[in-house]
């Protein structure tokens, strides 16, 4: 069944509702209202994108979207997120910006009518996907507030819930349809676009309803002059890197029937190349974009399919929007919400093979303004924040078990990285397919010596003041055990590096980087301490003040949390990448896929094997990984609660940072492996040759 036809039922059962609710809006929209200035301009403005949203909705209908040149059609996009777009005529000045939003309609109601209309802007997708629902749901919600300022000025109370009940009432609709999202091949709106376009029409990008900006219009473009067969080839390395990760651990792909496809808008040709190649495994895709509504968001993440954003600082200043209905009640709502959708999906669920991601990087790094006039959680929904992570990842694990699925992770360049971008494209896809066997065997050399360690010192150079020091896992069976994962490219491309999951007792020091960008925000000099283990104490030079610092760390890489463990340490062995990286001076505008494997790096949170602690896994030298547990993990046995976190942050201390990292011997022995971010190791020779003829 097409994806069009999946919603003619339920859109039919709506329709008089919408009709109903867009004859109030248009009439608002000519400014037929009594209500008082200054909520008046808010009403008639948002009134007239409403009226925008439905004329858009006809155009997809009729189909009047894929006509046009690909000028007007681009210019009629832009018009779309006009509004939100950075500049003192657009998000300055927009209802869409907490800070316009409070000046002009005070304090206690601008910050909720903000909220408001920032669901409302979700239309846009919802009109591209012919969701009347949505769209229905949306109006009415509209015309529900109109009426309240229309009787007089509501109370903050009476506004705010409105806008709880609107978003806890609906949400077994806006959960579940999101559940659904995730499993349900038949959600095939991406996958028609990919499959059935004109892909050297770049047309076709208009039709997601995603902001289209000069990255995907020349990234797209890009890809359409490449040889098919070097498609084919970066195809090849995404979806062998994926089949290589069941083979790895031990998991029968044979019964696993949907892939979950993640990509940037823009990609569209190697995406189609790549479920060619997935059919033949037996998977067909499932390609849902980034969550539109708040109730589904994780802070600024954006997990599924989506196109450069319009506007950064717009999704920071909502970053914490949430506040509005975050209670134990809804938390309670939501789980069970949650597990209904699952359950009712549980076949699909048995037969997802899990995710096969393609980033992309080299925007600009985003420096956010903190600005007061943005929602933020208080402590207690703090608290039942990361409480209601840690029981959806229960359900989710609890139909997807991680021990059943594998995934893969890629990462290419936008245009936005600089002028040098098709060069640098090249470069990248160098990286993505170096000699897994020269990897492995050097790789090797260093886990043997990282074996006989009781602990590892890491020592920053010059003004980086990192003094970690890192206890290993004793060794039962030295012969037939290993600390460390010779990790080569397959499900982490590129190759390049070598890991474990360290004991928390006795891991004590300080974790520093000059900079570093973590989840899409930049950081400046972060610093993390560590006492046995746990983060103590943090810190960063983004923000005037201390109290910024810390609550930028908190909510962004604690995730609200007071502490994290470290959940991983490991050396990266890429230095092809970390010289190129230098040579085109794109270091900073690197993801952590790749930064991870141009230094030493600690994560924060889960260890990389996260509830599938009970698989045997074994480097190609035939020797178990016996490292995947720390001190907190092992809490599963007791009480599932205290020993997962539901995220993992890579820290990478570049090469040019570390003065040493040096593996001490219970006897005391000590074995410098890198020396002035050089490895000088014995056999290690090889990952030194990318620095040679460079000043890198």
């Amino acid at each position: 069944m097409r994806y069009s036809e999946l919603f003619e039922e339920i859109n039919e059962s709506v329709r008089e509702r919408y009709e109903l609710a867009m004859e109030r809006i248009t009439l608002l929209g000519k400014g037929e209202t009594n209500i008082q200035e200054p909520y008046k301009d808010y009403f008639v403005r948002t009134a007239g994108f409403l009226q925008e949203m439905d004329a858009l909705r006809q155009h997809v209908d009729t189909g009047d979207m894929q006509t046009g040149t690909f000028e007007e059609q681009r210019a009629y996009n832009q018009s779309l997120y006009r509004d939100i777009l950075p500049g003192e005529e657009a998000y300055d000045k927009s209802y869409a910006n907490p800070s316009y939003a409070v000046r002009q309609l005070g304090e206690e109601l601008g910050a909720l009518l903000c909220f408001l209309y920032t669901e409302l802007r979700g239309d846009i997708i919802y009109a591209a996907e012919q969701r009347l629902f949505d769209l229905t749901i949306h109006a009415e919600l509209f015309v529900e507030i109109l009426c309240l300022f229309e009787d007089g000025i509501p109370t903050q109370k009476e506004l705010k819930e409105i806008l709880y009940y609107f978003v806890s009432d609906y949400a077994d609709q806006t959960l579940d349809y999101r559940v659904r999202e995730l499993l349900d091949p038949e959600l095939d709106f991406a996958t028609d676009i990919i499959m059935n376009s004109n892909l050297d029409d770049l047309r076709y990008l208009f039709r997601y309803g995603e902001y289209i900006g000069e990255n995907e219009i020349r990234l797209a473009d890009f890809l359409n002059r490449m040889p098919e067969e070097e498609i084919e080839a970066m195809a090849y390395t995404y979806t062998h890197g994926y089949e290589e990760g069941f083979r790895i651990a031990g998991i029968d792909l044979s019964k696993k029937k949907t892939v979950n496809i993640r990509y940037a808008i823009g990609q569209e040709r190697m995406v189609r190349a790549a479920i060619l190649q997935f059919e033949n495994m037996g998977l067909v895709p499932v390609i849902y974009r980034a969550p539109i509504a708040r109730v589904n968001r994780r802070q600024t993440m954006k997990p599924g399919y989506a196109g450069t954003s319009p506007n950064k600082q717009y999704e920071y200043d909502h970053r914490g929007d949430d506040a509005l209905f975050l209670d134990r009640a809804f938390v309670e709502r939501r789980t069970a919400v949650l597990r209904n959708a699952y359950e009712s999906r549980r076949e699909l669920a048995k037969t997802y093979a899990g995710p096969a991601v393609i980033e992309v990087f080299g925007e600009n790094p985003f420096e956010p303004v903190n600005k007061e006039e943005s929602l933020r959680l208080n402590r207690k929904q703090q608290e039942l924040s990361v409480e209601a992570a840690a029981e959806s990842a229960r359900i989710v694990n609890e139909f997807i078990p991680q021990k059943d699925y594998s995934f893969t992770i890629i990462a290419y360049p936008v245009p936005e990285i600089g002028e040098q971008f098709e060069e640098i494209f090249s470069k990248i896809v160098e990286v993505n397919t170096l000699d897994n066997e020269a990897y492995k065997q050097v790789q090797q050399i260093l886990i043997n010596e990282l074996d006989q360690a009781e602990c590892v010192r890491v020592l920053g150079a010059g003004d980086n003041c990192t003094d970690m020091l890192v206890m290993m896992h004793d060794l039962e069976n030295p012969e037939k055990e290993t600390n460390f994962e010779n990790c080569t490219a397959d499900v982490n491309i590129p190759v390049g590096e070598v890991f474990t999951s360290p004991k928390l007792t006795g891991t004590n020091g300080i974790l520093n980087v000059s900079e570093v960008y973590l989840n899409d925000l930049k950081y400046k000099n972060i610093r993390l301490t560590f006492e046995n283990g746990k983060v103590t104490d943090y810190t960063c030079d983004n923000f005037d003040t201390e109290e910024e610092n810390k609550n930028y760390i908190k909510e962004n890489v604690l995730f609200n949390r007071d502490t994290l463990p470290i959940g991983e340490f490991a050396i990266g062995t890429n230095t092809t990448a970390y010289v190129m990286a230098n040579a085109y001076h794109i270091v900073y505008k690197l993801p952590i896929l790749i930064v991870e494997k141009m230094g030493p790096h600690f994560a924060v949170g889960d260890t990389c094997y996260s509830h599938s602690e009970e698989t045997r896994l074994y480097n190609p030298d035939g020797k178990e990984i016996v490292a995947k547990d720390n001190e907190c993990s092992l809490l599963r046995k007791e009480d599932e609660s205290k020993a997962y976190f539901n995220c993992h942050t890579d820290i990478t201390i570049p090469y040019d940072e570390i003065a040493s990292i040096v593996s001490i011997h219970a006897d005391g022995t000590e074995v410098t492996i890198i020396e002035n971010g050089r490895f000088v190791l014995e056999g290690c020779d090889m990952l030194n040759e990318p620095f040679h003829n460079t000043s890198a």
